[in-house]
């Protein structure tokens, strides 16, 4: 009897709150006053901090001295605040709860906040009937100046003097890691996406993409619509992208292009330069992987973002080798001399895995076997620390597929047959790095984007006892990592009213944050320095920080691989033709010169 008539003022509070979201629904605009200028409010490490330390220190005083009062328009902005940088989903009922108040008079105190233009309700269902709530511009506006006020105060309480950073977490409850900043988790962004349909994106059935799929519901939060992903395996996904490119308008707003494909799809006019559709500063460039950013360009002109950089190393038992008192192997020779020692298969055991299928299996790991001789597949100029694929415009280029090394790179091919698993001829991708994780082979070639099926899986022989080097060389050649992966394009048919959401989608998938999220969700790419150098990161893998490494030491190349537009013929060519070569039927040299006619004929038809 006593709450009776407080009854309908809650009733009508809640009712004006999602009238208010009612009729934001219907106008596409957010619940949230928003600043005359339309700028992003600035929202960066520094204000989570302060978040994470008013939490902590209301909740202190809440509950050590009594009696006190709770504040529950600050606890809830507050809550609200913590889950936006966190990228997590806040609805009315979970505001209400952090409010610190009976139900009621939560409900009321968070449709004062709504009046008070500090939230932005999002529909989570078609009806409008269920909605997301998210910081306003003015709520991160003011909030940001209140930080920098909480922030000079704290410094004037701890000394007067501005600390370091390491002081700074200290005082807001961060990272005691000396030396390095760790990456924030997405925040949703300011405005959600207005795409009909949802963002439609194309890309390769990969662990990397597949975490991007497992994390879809996040995602959705974060550019508040709809994400619909298609996956194909390697050759599909590039017949698709190509019939993609036929069509009036384009299916997808960002695709998957593997970095060899680039000039190919820029000449065929399958995906936008970047500049045409965006600010590219807005990507830090200078974060990503040098050669993984170099890789997305086309005569100087970006024409993607890296969303995985994944070199192929040689994976190698560390246990195995210790106790054969052998060093890791640095030379093809040395892969051999173990590849020979390990091999027994009467027990099961053989020395090494590889890409041997037929077709583009067996074309890619060709091509990356002539780079650890020093011997690029076409006549690229030499220049400091490996060849020129910078500028592959020019038509006059020369298939080098029939030089010697070349010659020495499909011998060793055929030594590695000697010592492979009897399944060899059909191994792929995926089918080489099983029987490394099973504790079958003691080294196999794999891009760091597989190892994750080792690394996560305690019951694999492999789990924790996987090393990694770069490619082991030959004769003439020097250690290097051959990079390997995906850019997110922007299609060029894809209807001009629905670019600029594309584009902010591309940002936010390709964020240090969003990268972060990918690591930790099992990814083992990071394409920029801040996600490979951040502590948190660095926990999860060794991957990560001799990935880093690499790339400082120049080890990381695309060159192997050049994108010019023929190269998926090359490929194939190459794929079809060693395969009989690793067969028998045809001898290294024979191979080679099939190779090399057929490659040159390719390279004289001009692609359109």
């Amino acid at each position: 009897m006593t709450d009776s008539p407080r009854t309908p003022r809650t009733t009508r509070a809640a009712d004006r709150m999602n009238l208010q979201s009612a009729k934001n629904i219907r106008s596409g605009q957010s619940g949230g006053a928003l600043p005359a200028s339309g700028a992003s409010a600035p929202s960066g490490p520094e204000v989570q901090r302060v978040v994470h330390f008013l939490q902590e220190i209301f909740s202190e005083v809440e509950n050590g001295i009594e009696p006190s009062t709770t504040n529950p328009h600050l606890n809830m902005l507050l809550h609200l605040l913590h889950c936006h940088f966190e990228g997590r989903v806040v609805s009315p009922s979970a505001i209400v709860a952090a409010s610190g108040v009976p139900y009621a008079t939560g409900t009321r105190k968070l449709a004062d906040i709504v009046d008070a233009g500090f939230i932005e309700q999002r529909p989570r269902t078609k009806s409008g009937k269920s909605v997301s709530l998210h910081p306003s511009e003015n709520l991160l506006q003011v909030f940001h100046r209140v930080a920098d006020r909480i922030d000079r105060i704290a410094m004037a309480a701890y000394g007067g003097e501005r600390p370091t950073p390491e002081a700074r977490d200290y005082y807001f409850g961060g990272s005691y890691q000396s030396g390095q900043s760790m990456i924030p988790p997405p925040r949703a962004l300011p405005q959600s996406l207005k795409l009909a349909g949802g963002l439609r994106i194309l890309v390769h059935g990969d662990p990397t993409f597949m975490v991007m799929e497992n994390l879809k519901r996040q995602f959705e939060q974060i550019v508040g619509t709809d994400i619909n992903q298609r996956a194909f395996s390697i050759d599909r996904l590039r017949e698709e992208a190509l019939r993609n490119a036929t069509r009036a308008n384009s299916r997808y707003d960002l695709i998957a292009v593997d970095l060899p494909w680039l000039g190919e799809f820029v000449k065929k006019g399958v995906i936008r330069p970047l500049p045409d559709v965006m600010d590219v500063d807005r990507l830090e460039p200078s974060d990503f992987h040098t050669a993984g950013w170099r890789a997305t360009h086309w005569n100087g002109v970006p024409y993607g973002v890296p969303s995985q950089t994944t070199p192929e190393l040689m994976f190698y038992r560390k246990d195995w080798f210790a106790e054969a008192g052998l060093e890791p192997p640095q030379t093809t020779d040395a892969v051999i001399e173990a590849a020979r020692q390990f091999h027994d298969p009467r027990r099961g055991r053989y020395g090494v895995a590889w890409n041997a299928a037929r077709g583009t299996a067996l074309g890619h790991t060709f091509m990356m076997t002539c780079a650890d001789f020093g011997q690029p597949i076409i006549d690229l100029p030499e220049i400091a620390g490996g060849f020129d694929a910078d500028h592959l415009e020019r038509d006059d280029f020369r298939p080098m597929l029939d030089s010697e090394r070349a010659q020495a790179a499909a011998e060793y091919l055929m030594q590695l047959m000697e010592y492979s698993p009897p399944d060899i001829l059909s191994m792929s991708w995926y089918e080489r790095v099983r029987p490394f994780a099973n504790g079958s082979v003691a080294m196999a070639y794999g891009y760091t984007l597989l190892a994750p099926y080792f690394e996560r899986d305690e019951t694999c022989a492999a789990h924790g006892n996987a090393g990694y080097l770069p490619h082991p060389h030959g004769p003439g050649g020097m250690p290097i990592a051959p990079v390997g992966g995906y850019a997110l394009c922007v299609p060029a048919n894809l209807a001009e009213e629905r670019i600029p959401d594309a584009v902010e989608a591309l940002i936010a998938f390709t964020s240090p944050a969003a990268q972060k999220l990918y690591a930790q969700e099992g990814s083992r790419t990071a394409p920029r320095y801040s996600v490979g150098a951040d502590p948190e990161v660095r926990r999860l893998s060794p991957i990560f920080e001799l990935v880093d490494q690499m790339s400082w030491r120049d080890e990381l190349q695309f060159w192997p691989r050049p994108p010019v537009p023929q190269i998926s013929d090359i490929i194939t060519v190459c794929g079809h033709e060693l395969h009989d070569m690793l067969r028998g039927l045809v001898s290294p040299a024979e191979a080679l010169a099939r190779v090399q006619a057929q490659a040159e004929q390719i390279m004289r038809t001009p692609v359109t």
